[in-house]
């Protein structure tokens, strides 16, 4: 029987994109099967050993070349992008499997079912990618998700709150607008992709939500107040900028509370973190 330890080592330190996916299927449907060990007695080897593919070339974000929605060259650019947030979501689940440990299974698996998904989201870009003549790598892209990553390597918490429930919960806001833009420019498979990932993406913040709180409770902390300290902590300017599509983020867990600190409008918390 195979560990699910043990796919993720594999995903996170090959540079293969193929292989990537073909393993996180695999591993999603050996958990399906009851095939998959959870045994956690493989060692963790620091976040700095993950590898990534030679292309994309990852440049800072700031020196990313801005493109508009306007035309095709900023239409393919952005599938580029997305494409790219979606490779490094595979990396960000299996990562979140893998580097901590001693949690429930449920843990394990939902991260797994994240992987799967993502990886799904990935293939179905590519090939929309691919059908305008566009590979995956053929343009640069940023790695600011990766850097998030990093700097929580240590903290579950914080990895909880920065990653789902921040860096990803950002889709949740900006990807109906785009798909109304698309709808407006007739253009029923970029519609239809993009709905799939913000149907799956929803689940997964509430996904990040749920533990964010179940971590919480166990370590008598205050979900919301712990929310908050690590977004200022870890967030580079203190916080996102909105506008939050609150409609959503309630559905994947945020608090009114929560919420009206992101929106800067008052509330109070327990200073308990």
């Amino acid at each position: 029987m195979k560990n699910v330890f043990e796919y993720a080592e594999a995903c996170l330190h090959n540079t293969s994109i193929d292989e990537k996916l073909v393993l996180t299927h695999q591993a999603w449907q050996a958990s399906q099967n009851d095939q998959l060990s959870y045994l956690t007695s493989l060692s963790v080897l620091s976040i700095e050993r993950v590898i990534f593919p030679k292309e994309p070339l990852l440049l800072a974000p700031r020196d990313m070349p801005k493109r508009k929605l306007g035309s095709s060259e900023g239409i393919t650019a952005f599938f580029h992008a997305i494409a790219h947030v979606e490779f490094i979501a595979i990396y960000l689940a299996w990562d979140i499997l893998y580097r901590f440990r001693g949690m429930p299974k449920q843990f394990y698996l939902d991260w797994l079912k994240v992987a799967d998904e993502e990886a799904q989201h990935f293939e179905l870009i590519r090939t929309h990618l691919q059908s305008m003549n566009m590979n995956y790598g053929d343009l640069p892209a940023h790695n600011g998700l990766w850097d998030h990553a990093k700097d929580t390597a240590n903290d579950l918490l914080a990895r909880l709150a920065l990653i789902p429930r921040c860096m990803e919960a950002r889709g949740l806001d900006v990807t109906p607008a785009i798909i109304e833009k698309f709808k407006q420019l007739d253009d029923q498979a970029s519609v239809a992709v993009l709905n799939r990932i913000l149907t799956d993406e929803i689940e997964h913040v509430e996904r990040g939500s749920y533990w964010f709180k179940w971590l919480c409770e166990q370590q008598n902390l205050d979900p919301e107040a712990k929310y908050c300290q690590l977004i200022g902590q870890y967030y580079q300017g203190g916080k996102p900028k909105g506008p939050f599509n609150r409609e959503l983020r309630i559905i994947a867990g945020f608090s009114h509370k929560e919420l009206n600190w992101l929106d800067n409008k008052p509330y109070e918390i327990t200073e308990n973190f």
